[in-house]
Parts: C-alpha cells; sequence; structure tokens
C-alpha cells in the first residue's frame, strides 16, 4: 500500500514525489547509505527511538514513514502544536491495539516536538521506556536546549544535514521527468535557472520542488523555464534565518569567532549572512559594541567608539548606509590588537563580590559630608593622590578589611596595553617599596 498517496491531482509536486522506499530517499547519505548507522540498525531490525534533528525541507517526516513500512510498524503521528496529552494516550490506546490484535510494534512521530512542554514530554516516557512506543520526534531546534534529559536518554539523536547540489539535481530531475511529478509536460530546466532554483531554496527540497512547481505552472509544455520567470516569481528569497532559533545563534558565534580571530573577510561573509536571512542591523550593531569591551578592550580603546558611533550610524541613517558603517567596525575589530582582560578581570570581580558577601567599606575610603561621620572617623587617613609623588599614594590599599588586594585586571603585551602593563608594574614596584602600606586587621 502506498503510505503517501490519496489524489495525486490534489496534491502538490512536492507531496507526489514523496519516495515510496528507501532507495527513492534523497539525501542523508551520512545516515542511510549502506553501511552507515542508521541503515546497519534498521537491516538489523533494532528499530529504536531516535529524534531527527535539522532544518526544514531535509525530508524528516518522510524518513520516519519509510522507517515504518520498512519495518512494517504501524504509524501514528501528532504534531507538538496542535496536540496535547490527550492526543498521545490515543496514541498510547491505538499502539496496545495494533499489538494485541496484530503483534505490530507503533511508531509514534512527533513533529515539531521542541514545542511540547516538560510534562507532555514526560506523558509518552513511560510507553517509550515499557516498548509500547518506538518515539521518532522531529525538530529544526538543538535537542539538548529544548527536550529533557529524560526523553534525551531514551532516544538517539540523528543530525540531517541541508540537501546538496546533488541531492537537490537529482530531485529537479525526478520532477521533470517523473509522471507523477511533471513528465507529462516535457519541461526543461537549464544550469542557470537550476542554480537560481537552488540558490533560493537553501537546502531546503521541499522550498525547491515548490518554487519548481510555481514556474511550471506559468511555463509552456515542451518548453525551457525561462530564467526571467524565475526572477519574477522568487524576488528577494531569505537565506534560512530563524531568530531566536539555532541557525541565528550559530551565525552570531560566527561572526563573533571571527572577529576575535582577527579574520576580516569571515567576519564580513556572516555579516552578510545574517543581514541576507533578515537580521535586524541593529541586534549586529550592538552585538559589536559587546565585541569591542570582550575582545579588543583596552588593547585599542578607539574600538569601543568605533562601534558605538557605527550603532548611531545605523539608527540614523538606516539600511543600506548604516550597514556600511557597522561593516567598517566589524573589520576594525577585526584587525586591531585582542585583549580580553578587561573582560576577564570584571568576570572574576564580579564572582568575588558575590562569594565575599556585603564586606564593609574601610573607613578610610568613606565620604565624609557631615560632622558626625567625621567624628566616627570617616575619610580619616584617606591619602588625596593628587598630594602625593607622581599622583600616586604608593602602599594605599582600596579593598575591604578582610580581603586581601587582588589584581584582576592583567593587561596583555599587545596594542595599548603593553604600555598599562608596564605602568601597572611600575605601580606595583612602588606599592612594595612604601613604607606606608595599609595593615589588615
Amino acid at each position: 500500500m502506498d503510505l503517501f498517496r490519496s489524489d495525486p491531482v490534489a496534491q502538490p509536486l512536492a507531496a507526489r514525489l514523496r519516495p515510496a522506499n528507501l532507495d527513492e530517499y534523497v539525501g542523508q547519505e551520512h545516515l542511510l547509505a549502506r553501511g552507515k548507522p542508521l541503515r546497519e540498525a534498521l537491516e538489523a531490525g533494532a528499530l529504536h527511538s531516535m529524534i531527527f534533528w535539522g532544518p526544514p525541507g531535509v525530508g524528516k517526516t518522510t524518513l520516519a514513514r519509510l522507517l515504518a513500512q520498512f519495518c512494517d510498524a504501524h504509524f501514528e503521528t501528532v504534531s507538538a502544536v496542535l496536540a496535547g496529552v490527550k492526543e498521545i494516550r490515543h496514541a498510547v490506546d491505538i499502539a496496545k491495539q495494533q499489538a494485541g490484535q496484530y503483534g505490530r510494534r507503533t511508531i509514534l512521530f512527533v513533529d515539531e516536538v521542541h514545542r511540547f512542554n516538560k510534562s507532555q514530554q514526560d506523558a509518552f516516557l513511560p510507553y517509550v521506556e515499557d516498548g509500547t512506543l518506538i518515539f521518532i520526534g522531529a525538530t529544526t531546534e538543538n535537542p539538548s536546549f529544548e527536550l529533557n534529559n529524560a526523553l534525551l536518554s531514551r532516544a538517539r539523536v540523528y543530525v540531517l544535514k541541508s540537501l546538496d547540489e546533488a541531492a537537490l539535481r537529482k530531485l529537479v530531475n525526478r520532477a521533470l521527468t517523473e509522471e507523477r511529478g511533471l513528465g507529462k509536460r516535457q519541461l526543461r530546466v537549464g544550469d542557470e535557472a537550476f542554480q537560481m532554483l537552488m540558490a533560493a531554496a537553501d537546502g531546503d527540497g521541499r522550498r525547491m520542488l515548490n518554487f519548481l512547481e510555481n514556474a511550471s505552472d506559468l511555463a509552456e509544455d515542451g518548453g525551457e523555464i525561462a530564467v526571467e520567470l524565475l526572477q519574477s516569481l522568487l524576488g528577494d528569497s531569505r537565506r534560512r534565518f530563524d531568530k531566536g532559533g539555532e541557525a541565528f545563534y550559530d551565525q552570531i558565534s560566527a561572526l563573533h569567532k571571527s572577529v576575535r580571530g582577527s579574520n576580516p573577510d569571515g567576519a564580513l561573509y556572516w555579516f552578510a549572512r545574517m543581514l541576507d536571512g533578515g537580521c535586524d542591523p541593529l541586534y549586529i550593531a550592538r552585538r559589536v559594541v559587546r565585541m569591542a569591551s570582550e575582545d579588543i578592550g583596552n588593547a585599542d580603546p578607539r574600538a569601543l567608539s568605533l562601534c558605538l558611533a557605527a550603532w548611531d550610524v545605523q539608527e540614523r541613517l538606516g539600511s543600506p548606509e548604516g550597514e556600511l558603517a557597522v561593516a567598517q567596525a566589524i573589520t576594525y575589530l577585526a584587525c586591531a590588537p585582542k585583549s580580553n582582560a578587561v573582560y576577564m578581570g570584571f568576570k572574576t570581580a564580579l564572582r568575588e563580590a558575590g562569594e565575599h558577601g556585603s564586606l564593609e567599606v574601610p573607613l578610610h575610603l568613606r565620604n565624609a559630608p557631615t560632622k558626625l561621620m567625621k567624628q566616627l572617623g570617616y575619610g580619616d587617613e584617606y591619602r588625596y593622590a593628587h598630594d602625593e609623588p607622581d599622583a600616586y599614594a604608593a602602599g594605599e590599599d582600596y579593598f575591604p578589611d578582610h580581603l586581601a588586594p587582588r589584581q584582576y585586571y592583567q593587561p596583555v603585551p599587545r596594542g595599548l596595553e603593553l604600555k598599562i602593563g608596564e605602568k601597572l608594574k611600575h605601580l606595583a614596584e612602588l606599592d612594595r617599596n612604601s613604607p606606608r602600606q595599609r595593615r589588615k586587621p
């Protein structure tokens, strides 16, 4: 029995071309080629609970259905967007019936499983544990962030990849030649047109076939789908970029790491990718300001001012003029001397401030605006640095009484911090030689 097709005339092209068996499945050779892990498990009859993690349009749902067919298992599906505990219990009842009456295993396929909350995920755990259900979840989000540990421990995660050029070309060829596709119309797609379709699809097979079907509706039978037709249909097709999702954080991470690694070209590429995907340039401008402090710091203090100016330009001028200013800031950061000394020192200070609790400010560092405060000793023995030699009160202590002085900020020997480090070493030497070091009680 065909698991996929009911009324082929009413179905879109992507649905009509769904494979009837694993050998027709396109892509994911790293999992399904002969000798690969998932194929080996299936051929050994070791069907197990699993999670398919990958971008849209790479065949997660289709693969789950084919696994059920390959293993002669009953297939139940629920969508985490619409379903709840009630639907899960109904699937469990069907699974028990299938096992009791027909001796068949049941696969429960949960699409967009990351949308289930913890209690919903917990609802089918006992039935996965006792073998009533074989669970297959599909998600576009990182399972380690979105699924609870109990579920992850009972399912093997398989990473599905975007479809490459060979896979997408195979899909287009099948669409143009098979009768269930567009074969009867004898349409052709030239190399330039295919490259346009592939770029617009961005690794998404379903998207590729939808674009092709839309173009075929406007093309004449027996003719070639024109590049001009595709240009008018595709318009400004955006790359995959899901704000708040995995792709979003992967790309901002790649941008940040390119800057940190002093690679302006890689940084510009990821900046362009994020803009191409529809990211708000102001978000990137804010992150670039963060990079100036975290990765350049006092090795080149001008970086922070330049990044703030770029942010201001983006707000004032908008796109595309403002984006050029942000690109300027990004390349400056990538080429600037690097130091995370401020970042690391601040993190350490924050940690110790929390660990040591509410230590009192020493009396000599307190301000004394009133007579009572002066009588209580506020400000006593404070040394005004400007009155000291070289405007430095050698040996003075600026930490709480019960906390020995620390060195949180340790300049690196690069950029301006090279000079800053030399000055701090000189001041430390003055402290060591000063007879006026404050003693801790």
